[in-house]
């Protein structure tokens, strides 16, 4: 018998389809009623308090550090003070809610219930034992989490867990390609594939004058041209940061074997686009405009 050989993309495809799912809920109206139960009201706090809560009353220094494109004082607005409105293990519950209340909203209990389900939860929770805790501080702080028993949230807890351990790989390439928490998010939003530039501004605290600033910065690199479209060179770094993230993100998929990776991404990506034909994310997020 022969085994399939992991594309060198596969674990990246696959990443995608299990991040878009679990990134939905920060955009759910149900996170924000659940953490507005608690006295956390402010987007920026809900944003900051449920995906750091993992990581337990931290201050704003080790937010900004594992966050990375977030602006230091913006951070420090909301913590460590939002921990004195609700303790972490607080927002955690409340986050579980919440991702529970989305999923049922966005793909009905049906797909809930269904073997597809259980059979995607399995297969992610198989690659997170191929996982790495060293220098990953957000994948290794979710992965002390307990797992859910209801495969749903069985399936977004695995899909947080490869989402951070990627995330934490990335940040590490980003740093290596010596471009800052903004340059990274300029140069994202340049090929088409990251957030407007209005959503970055509203929700990681930059100001356009900053904006305009690491724009300047990265022309003199030869990055981006006079229009801030990326030149030759441009593109080259971000593909060359995208092939170190799967690099440094290959163990859980090689894990997996690449016959149950197609099977999950095939799994996650039928999920994702029933969560989008239900609106799960706001129509501006993506673009250059």
């Amino acid at each position: 018998m022969t085994t399939a050989v992991l594309d060198a993309r596969a674990g990246r495809r696959c990443h995608n389809a299990l991040n878009t799912l679990h990134s939905m809920h920060y955009f759910a109206p149900e996170l924000g009623q659940e953490l507005g139960a608690l006295g956390i009201t402010h987007p920026k706090a809900v944003n900051l308090a449920v995906r750091a809560a993992a990581l337990g009353a931290v201050g704003a220094g080790t937010v900004a550090a594992t966050f990375y494109n977030y602006k230091y004082e913006t951070v420090a607005r909301h913590v460590p003070a939002v921990w004195e409105t609700a303790a972490p293990d607080r927002v955690l519950a409340a986050r579980a809610r919440a991702a529970d209340a989305m999923l049922r909203r966005l793909l009905g209990e049906e797909a809930l219930a269904s073997a597809e389900m259980a059979e995607a939860a399995q297969l992610a929770l198989r690659a997170t034992e191929a996982c790495s805790r060293a220098a990953r501080p957000l994948y290794a702080a979710h992965a002390d989490l307990p797992v859910p028993e209801e495969p749903h949230l069985a399936y977004f807890h695995a899909a947080t867990l490869l989402r951070e351990h990627r995330g934490d790989g990335h940040l590490a390439a980003l740093t290596a390609a010596e471009l800052d928490g903004l340059e990274a998010v300029v140069t994202h939003t340049a090929t088409g594939r990251g957030f407007t530039p209005t959503w970055v501004l509203r929700t990681r605290g930059w100001t356009q004058d900053e904006w305009d600033a690491a724009v300047g910065r990265l022309r003199e690199r030869g990055l981006v041209d006079a229009s801030g479209e990326l030149t030759e060179s441009g593109v080259a770094l971000r593909d060359e940061v995208e092939r170190q993230t799967d690099r440094l993100d290959r163990a859980p998929y090689e894990h997996l074997g690449a016959q149950a990776v197609a099977r999950l991404t095939e799994l996650g990506t039928g999920f994702v686009r029933t969560a989008l034909a239900a609106g799960a994310y706001p129509a501006d997020l993506i673009g250059k405009a």
